[in-house]
């Protein structure tokens, strides 16, 4: 079992049910009709938030057990989607392009294979489309309420800003805020927020 299966292997949503609070403040950006990538949507929480919105969404997670419950939540809030069980470095997106990619906290991997990672996320985004990425900064590494315990594989707002460069960055903005995400997240946290539109 990996890390990931043991880890949404409980009864609980790990992270809670409830959508993440950065993607909700872009809400005037979403569109019913948009289609839309979640990806690494784990337990599906902000997967199911964006289909209650009215968008055709595709929910992507490495963790069979995570796809499960999420399929689960799915059906309790009575939204339909899609889901496809992935790796996430390894994807090319099964040839659909979508309005909006959204990643929440998608830091599992390290500088060397992030470059790959961001590439495969611009890739899957229609002209146009609007990329929505929240992670931490190493301030986290202080608060200890979630996320990597690894510095390497946090953001900065400079590291961002150049890694998307070749986007339109329409917000790029570091913060202090308590969040509440279940078990996972919970508590006051170091957080960078990315919307950049692919040109």
């Amino acid at each position: 079992m990996s890390v990931w299966d043991e880890r949404y292997s409980g009864d609980e949503y790990f992270y809670g049910t409830e959508p993440n609070a950065f993607l909700v403040s872009q809400h005037a950006r979403l569109k019913p009709g948009m289609k839309c990538l979640a990806v690494a949507d784990g337990e599906g929480r902000n997967g199911v938030w964006l289909a209650e919105q009215g968008m055709d969404v595709k929910s992507v997670d490495a963790s069979p057990v995570a796809q499960a419950k999420a399929q689960r939540l799915a059906q309790q809030r009575g939204v339909q989607m899609r889901f496809a069980q992935v790796n996430l470095m390894t994807w090319d997106g099964g040839g659909e392009t979508f309005d909006v990619v959204v990643g929440i906290f998608i830091q599992f991997v390290g500088p060397e294979l992030r470059p790959q990672q961001f590439t495969n996320l611009k890739r899957f985004l229609k002209p146009g489309g609007l990329l929505l990425l929240q992670g931490y900064t190493p301030r986290q590494l202080d608060y200890k309420t979630g996320g990597p315990s690894q510095v390497e594989n946090l953001y900065t707002e400079a590291m961002l800003r150049e890694a998307f460069a070749d986007m339109d960055i329409l917000h790029l903005a570091e913060h202090d805020d308590i969040i509440h995400e279940g078990a996972g997240h919970s508590g006051m946290s170091a957080l960078v927020d990315l919307v950049a539109r692919k040109r």
